[in-house]
Protein backbone atom coordinates (compact mmCIF):
# COMPACT_ATOMS: atom_id res chain seq x y z
CA UNK A 1 0.00 0.00 0.00
CA UNK A 2 2.07 2.82 -1.36
CA UNK A 3 2.09 6.16 0.65
CA UNK A 4 3.60 9.65 0.33
CA UNK A 5 7.31 8.30 1.11
CA UNK A 6 7.15 5.49 -1.46
CA UNK A 7 5.86 7.38 -4.05
CA UNK A 8 8.06 10.07 -3.67
CA UNK A 9 11.06 7.49 -3.75
CA UNK A 10 9.55 6.41 -7.52
CA UNK A 11 9.35 9.68 -8.71
CA UNK A 12 13.03 10.36 -7.81
CA UNK A 13 14.07 7.09 -9.20
CA UNK A 14 12.04 7.65 -12.26
CA UNK A 15 13.46 10.54 -13.25
CA UNK A 16 16.40 9.85 -14.30
CA UNK A 17 15.60 6.90 -16.60
CA UNK A 18 12.07 8.72 -18.33
CA UNK A 19 12.61 12.31 -18.88
CA UNK A 20 13.43 13.33 -22.27
CA UNK A 21 12.33 9.77 -23.32
CA UNK A 22 9.66 9.86 -26.44
CA UNK A 23 6.81 7.45 -25.41
CA UNK A 24 6.99 5.24 -29.11
CA UNK A 25 3.72 3.10 -28.26
CA UNK A 26 1.12 2.50 -25.82
CA UNK A 27 0.36 -1.30 -24.94
CA UNK A 28 -2.86 -1.13 -23.07
CA UNK A 29 -3.44 -4.73 -21.65
CA UNK A 30 -6.09 -4.69 -19.01
CA UNK A 31 -8.59 -1.20 -20.11
CA UNK A 32 -10.31 -1.40 -16.37
CA UNK A 33 -6.43 0.92 -15.93
CA UNK A 34 -7.38 3.61 -17.85
CA UNK A 35 -11.19 4.03 -16.91
CA UNK A 36 -13.18 6.26 -17.23
CA UNK A 37 -11.22 7.30 -19.51
CA UNK A 38 -11.31 4.97 -22.67
CA UNK A 39 -8.03 3.10 -23.23
CA UNK A 40 -7.90 4.07 -27.03
CA UNK A 41 -7.96 7.80 -25.81
CA UNK A 42 -5.22 7.55 -23.63
CA UNK A 43 -3.24 5.57 -26.02
CA UNK A 44 -3.90 8.08 -28.42
CA UNK A 45 -3.09 11.01 -26.37
CA UNK A 46 0.03 9.38 -25.03
CA UNK A 47 1.82 7.92 -27.89
CA UNK A 48 4.51 10.05 -29.69
CA UNK A 49 4.56 12.68 -26.70
CA UNK A 50 7.74 13.25 -25.03
CA UNK A 51 8.51 12.86 -20.82
CA UNK A 52 9.58 16.41 -19.76
CA UNK A 53 9.27 15.73 -16.43
CA UNK A 54 8.20 13.51 -13.69
CA UNK A 55 6.72 15.07 -10.38
CA UNK A 56 4.46 14.06 -7.68
CA UNK A 57 1.06 15.66 -5.48
CA UNK A 58 -0.06 13.25 -2.92
CA UNK A 59 0.05 9.99 -3.55
CA UNK A 60 0.11 10.64 -7.61
CA UNK A 61 2.84 10.09 -9.89
CA UNK A 62 2.86 12.74 -12.22
CA UNK A 63 4.11 12.86 -16.15
CA UNK A 64 4.74 16.16 -17.78
CA UNK A 65 4.50 15.31 -21.36
CA UNK A 66 5.23 17.99 -24.14
CA UNK A 67 1.79 18.19 -24.52
CA UNK A 68 -0.41 16.90 -21.93
CA UNK A 69 -0.18 15.53 -18.19
CA UNK A 70 -0.10 11.64 -17.63
CA UNK A 71 -1.41 10.92 -13.67
CA UNK A 72 -0.89 7.61 -12.17
CA UNK A 73 -2.19 6.19 -9.03
CA UNK A 74 -0.91 2.90 -7.59
CA UNK A 75 -4.23 2.75 -5.36
CA UNK A 76 -3.57 -0.53 -3.06
CA UNK A 77 -1.09 -2.72 -4.94
CA UNK A 78 -0.27 -0.64 -8.24
CA UNK A 79 3.73 -0.37 -8.98
CA UNK A 80 6.20 0.80 -11.67
CA UNK A 81 8.26 -1.98 -13.66
CA UNK A 82 11.47 -1.17 -15.49
CA UNK A 83 13.25 -2.78 -17.69
CA UNK A 84 16.06 -1.24 -20.14
CA UNK A 85 15.37 -4.16 -22.41
CA UNK A 86 11.78 -4.19 -22.51
CA UNK A 87 10.87 -7.63 -24.52
CA UNK A 88 10.85 -9.24 -20.68
CA UNK A 89 8.79 -6.67 -19.36
CA UNK A 90 5.67 -7.12 -22.57
CA UNK A 91 6.61 -11.20 -22.21
CA UNK A 92 5.35 -10.85 -18.65
CA UNK A 93 2.01 -8.76 -19.29
CA UNK A 94 -0.12 -11.58 -19.48
CA UNK A 95 1.47 -13.70 -16.72
CA UNK A 96 0.77 -14.51 -13.31
CA UNK A 97 2.99 -15.71 -11.40
CA UNK A 98 5.21 -13.45 -9.21
CA UNK A 99 2.25 -11.65 -8.47
CA UNK A 100 3.38 -9.14 -11.48
CA UNK A 101 0.42 -8.19 -13.53
CA UNK A 102 1.25 -5.51 -16.25
CA UNK A 103 -1.81 -3.32 -16.89
CA UNK A 104 -0.26 -0.57 -18.94
CA UNK A 105 3.19 -0.49 -20.71
CA UNK A 106 4.84 2.57 -22.57
CA UNK A 107 7.65 1.67 -25.01
CA UNK A 108 10.30 4.25 -24.90
CA UNK A 109 12.69 5.01 -27.29
CA UNK A 110 14.93 3.39 -24.60
CA UNK A 111 13.33 1.03 -22.77
CA UNK A 112 9.66 0.34 -21.26
CA UNK A 113 7.89 1.25 -18.23
CA UNK A 114 4.84 -0.74 -16.62
CA UNK A 115 2.32 0.19 -14.75
CA UNK A 116 0.95 -3.20 -12.97
CA UNK A 117 -1.40 -3.96 -10.30
CA UNK A 118 -2.19 -7.33 -9.63
CA UNK A 119 -5.96 -5.91 -8.14
CA UNK A 120 -6.51 -3.96 -11.08
CA UNK A 121 -7.55 -0.78 -8.93
CA UNK A 122 -4.07 1.36 -10.02
CA UNK A 123 -5.10 3.92 -12.29
CA UNK A 124 -3.55 5.99 -15.37
CA UNK A 125 -5.14 8.77 -17.02
CA UNK A 126 -4.34 11.69 -19.62
CA UNK A 127 -5.42 15.16 -19.17
CA UNK A 128 -4.59 18.32 -20.78
CA UNK A 129 -3.16 20.15 -17.77
CA UNK A 130 -3.19 19.76 -13.92
CA UNK A 131 -6.46 22.14 -13.97
CA UNK A 132 -8.09 19.54 -15.98
CA UNK A 133 -7.65 16.50 -13.30
CA UNK A 134 -10.16 16.88 -10.43
CA UNK A 135 -8.55 14.37 -8.36
CA UNK A 136 -5.38 16.75 -8.61
CA UNK A 137 -7.28 20.10 -7.36
CA UNK A 138 -9.34 18.37 -4.53
CA UNK A 139 -5.78 17.38 -3.01
CA UNK A 140 -4.84 19.45 -0.01
CA UNK A 141 -1.63 20.79 0.95
CA UNK A 142 1.05 17.94 0.49
CA UNK A 143 3.05 16.67 3.27
CA UNK A 144 6.71 16.51 2.20
CA UNK A 145 6.28 20.24 0.70
CA UNK A 146 7.73 23.42 2.48
CA UNK A 147 4.48 25.17 2.95
CA UNK A 148 3.16 22.29 4.97
CA UNK A 149 4.20 24.29 8.11
CA UNK A 150 3.36 24.12 11.83
CA UNK A 151 1.19 27.48 11.55
CA UNK A 152 -1.01 26.01 8.75
CA UNK A 153 -1.71 22.77 9.92
CA UNK A 154 -2.54 23.86 13.50
CA UNK A 155 -5.04 26.02 11.80
CA UNK A 156 -7.00 23.06 9.83
CA UNK A 157 -6.19 20.75 12.19
CA UNK A 158 -8.10 22.45 15.60
CA UNK A 159 -10.87 23.66 12.92
CA UNK A 160 -11.79 19.90 12.34
CA UNK A 161 -14.13 18.24 14.75
CA UNK A 162 -13.50 14.34 13.10
CA UNK A 163 -11.61 11.76 15.02
CA UNK A 164 -7.68 12.74 14.14
CA UNK A 165 -7.12 9.33 12.47
CA UNK A 166 -9.76 10.42 9.95
CA UNK A 167 -8.44 13.72 9.50
CA UNK A 168 -5.15 12.59 8.88
CA UNK A 169 -6.53 10.21 5.76
CA UNK A 170 -8.54 12.69 4.05
CA UNK A 171 -6.58 13.84 1.00
CA UNK A 172 -8.46 17.36 0.77
CA UNK A 173 -6.84 18.22 3.90
CA UNK A 174 -3.50 16.65 4.08
CA UNK A 175 -1.90 14.29 0.54
CA UNK A 176 0.21 11.88 0.85
CA UNK A 177 -0.73 9.94 4.46
CA UNK A 178 -2.39 7.00 4.21
CA UNK A 179 -3.39 4.62 7.39
CA UNK A 180 0.74 3.19 7.74
CA UNK A 181 1.84 6.80 8.77
CA UNK A 182 -1.16 7.99 9.97
CA UNK A 183 -0.91 5.31 12.93
CA UNK A 184 3.23 6.61 12.67
CA UNK A 185 2.43 9.73 13.44
CA UNK A 186 -0.12 9.76 15.95
CA UNK A 187 2.01 6.75 17.88
CA UNK A 188 5.15 9.06 18.25
CA UNK A 189 2.83 12.51 18.54
CA UNK A 190 1.67 10.51 21.97
CA UNK A 191 -2.39 10.86 20.41
CA UNK A 192 -4.73 8.83 20.57
CA UNK A 193 -6.39 8.56 17.10
CA UNK A 194 -9.86 8.76 17.76
CA UNK A 195 -9.52 12.05 19.76
CA UNK A 196 -11.47 15.39 18.37
CA UNK A 197 -9.13 17.44 16.40
CA UNK A 198 -10.58 20.54 17.85
CA UNK A 199 -9.81 19.08 21.51
CA UNK A 200 -6.21 19.40 21.07
CA UNK A 201 -4.21 22.26 22.75
CA UNK A 202 -2.02 24.37 20.23
CA UNK A 203 1.18 22.83 21.49
CA UNK A 204 -0.11 18.92 20.87
CA UNK A 205 -1.13 20.16 17.01
CA UNK A 206 2.56 21.38 16.61
CA UNK A 207 3.85 17.96 18.30
CA UNK A 208 1.64 16.19 15.38
CA UNK A 209 3.29 18.51 12.75
CA UNK A 210 6.68 17.68 14.02
CA UNK A 211 5.58 13.66 14.21
CA UNK A 212 4.85 13.78 10.39
CA UNK A 213 7.13 15.62 8.87
CA UNK A 214 9.90 13.52 11.20
CA UNK A 215 8.17 9.94 10.55
CA UNK A 216 7.82 10.78 6.60
CA UNK A 217 11.42 11.84 6.28
CA UNK A 218 12.74 8.62 8.32
CA UNK A 219 10.11 6.67 5.72
CA UNK A 220 11.69 7.98 2.89
CA UNK A 221 15.26 8.05 3.72
CA UNK A 222 14.38 3.95 3.88
CA UNK A 223 12.50 3.82 0.76
CA UNK A 224 15.46 5.86 -0.80
CA UNK A 225 18.12 3.45 0.78
CA UNK A 226 18.51 0.66 -1.15
CA UNK A 227 17.23 2.88 -5.06
CA UNK A 228 13.66 1.31 -5.47
CA UNK A 229 14.58 -1.72 -8.02
CA UNK A 230 11.46 -1.59 -10.34
CA UNK A 231 12.00 -5.21 -11.48
CA UNK A 232 10.78 -6.05 -7.70
CA UNK A 233 7.64 -5.77 -6.85
CA UNK A 234 7.75 -5.82 -3.21
CA UNK A 235 10.87 -3.58 -2.85
CA UNK A 236 8.83 -0.69 -1.05
CA UNK A 237 8.50 -3.20 1.77
CA UNK A 238 12.13 -4.07 2.48
CA UNK A 239 13.42 -2.92 5.56
CA UNK A 240 9.74 -0.74 6.09
CA UNK A 241 9.46 -3.01 9.63
CA UNK A 242 12.42 -1.76 10.91
CA UNK A 243 11.24 1.67 11.10
CA UNK A 244 7.76 1.26 11.92
CA UNK A 245 6.37 1.52 15.79
CA UNK A 246 2.60 1.25 15.52
CA UNK A 247 1.42 -0.04 12.69
CA UNK A 248 1.35 -4.35 12.26
CA UNK A 249 2.44 -4.59 15.48
CA UNK A 250 -0.85 -5.76 17.25
CA UNK A 251 -0.22 -7.56 20.19
CA UNK A 252 3.57 -6.69 20.47
CA UNK A 253 4.93 -4.55 23.40
CA UNK A 254 4.64 -0.51 22.97
CA UNK A 255 8.37 0.63 23.16
CA UNK A 256 7.65 3.42 24.85
CA UNK A 257 5.54 2.02 27.48
CA UNK A 258 5.62 -1.67 27.03
CA UNK A 259 1.92 -2.12 26.60
CA UNK A 260 0.58 -4.35 24.12
CA UNK A 261 0.02 -2.56 20.85
CA UNK A 262 -3.85 -3.02 20.36
CA UNK A 263 -5.54 -2.77 16.69
CA UNK A 264 -9.08 -1.60 16.60
CA UNK A 265 -11.40 -0.67 13.67
CA UNK A 266 -11.58 2.91 12.53
CA UNK A 267 -13.34 4.31 9.24
CA UNK A 268 -13.57 0.53 7.51
CA UNK A 269 -9.43 0.08 7.85
CA UNK A 270 -7.37 -1.12 10.92
CA UNK A 271 -5.67 1.63 13.23
CA UNK A 272 -2.78 0.33 15.26
CA UNK A 273 -1.87 2.22 18.66
CA UNK A 274 -1.22 2.27 22.30
CA UNK A 275 -3.79 2.29 24.31
CA UNK A 276 -1.90 3.78 27.42
CA UNK A 277 0.18 6.43 26.30
CA UNK A 278 -1.17 7.75 23.66
CA UNK A 279 -4.25 10.29 24.59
Amino acid sequence: MPELPEVEAVVRTLRPLVQGRKIRCVHIFHPIATKPQAPSHVARQVQGRRIRFVDRKGKYVLLVLDRGLLTMHFRLDGQLLWFSNGKELLQRANQRENGVHVDVALELDKGVLGFADRRHFGRIHIWESANDCPDLSGLGIDALWRDFTSSRFTETLLASKRPLKNFLLDQSRVAGIGNIYSCESLWYAGLNPRRRANTLKPQEARRLHKAIVSVLARALECCLHPAPDFRDPEWWFQGLENILRAYGREGKPCRRCGEPIRRIAQGGRSTYCCGRCQK
